[in-house]
């Protein structure tokens, strides 16, 4: 299975990228969400995280492989986590990528079935199920700054962070200001009380 694909960006159009790589062009399938990021990179090389899956109808022996290309790991996660709810699946995921990834996981903590309904081909019934299966997931994708993701240990401990203040009755907007305020501190945080520690020291400033 091809996870990753590196190679020169030699063309884009509002549904794919193509990649020259050692001899030949890829046709790799971009939601607009990444197409937006690509659009500055033409004829320049690129890396991109990457889905491989079978499109048509096997029934019918029509079967094309295709490649669906992300700029990080943390979009393709999101983008799997999205196709997992009925009656989404791959296509409808591809059209409905169209915003930042933390505006959408926002909308899904916060149960904002109208905003997530404004989104292309998913309608209210699709926004409600989204909802229900993915709502406590959202938390790591929520606190994505753009297209830059912290990894590892810290970004384990701000999504615990996230979590505490909304068990404990912040709204999902709330605590994602709060956390943001503390992450622009600059300050590490080896765990979580560290963190809600710095949130409550600025709330009594």
């Amino acid at each position: 299975m091809i996870t990753r694909i590196t190679g020169k960006l030699v063309g884009l159009t509002d549904v794919c990228a193509f990649l020259f790589v050692q001899g030949f062009e890829y046709e790799v399938l971009v939601p607009d969400l990444v197409r937006r990021q690509l659009q500055s990179s033409i004829g320049e090389e690129i890396s991109l995280r990457t889905i491989e899956y079978l499109e048509g109808n096997p029934q019918q022996g029509r079967l094309t492989p295709r490649i669906i290309g992300f700029a990080s790991d943390a979009e393709k996660e999101f983008f799997e986590l999205v196709c997992s709810v009925d009656g989404v699946g791959v296509k409808k995921a591809l059209r409905a990528m169209v915003r930042p990834v933390n505006e959408v996981a926002t909308a899904i903590e916060e149960s904002d079935i109208k905003q997530l309904s404004t989104l292309p081909g998913v309608g209210p019934a699709v926004a409600e199920r989204i909802v229900a299966k993915l709502r406590r997931k959202m938390a790591k994708f929520a606190l994505m700054i753009a297209a830059d993701v912290p990894d590892g240990a810290a970004s384990d401990v701000i999504s615990e962070a996230y979590e505490a203040l909304l068990s404990v009755g912040h709204s999902s907007q709330d605590a994602l200001s709060r956390i943001d305020a503390v992450k622009q501190t600059g300050k590490k945080f080896k765990t979580v009380e560290d963190v809600l520690s710095e949130i409550y020291q600025k709330q009594r400033g």
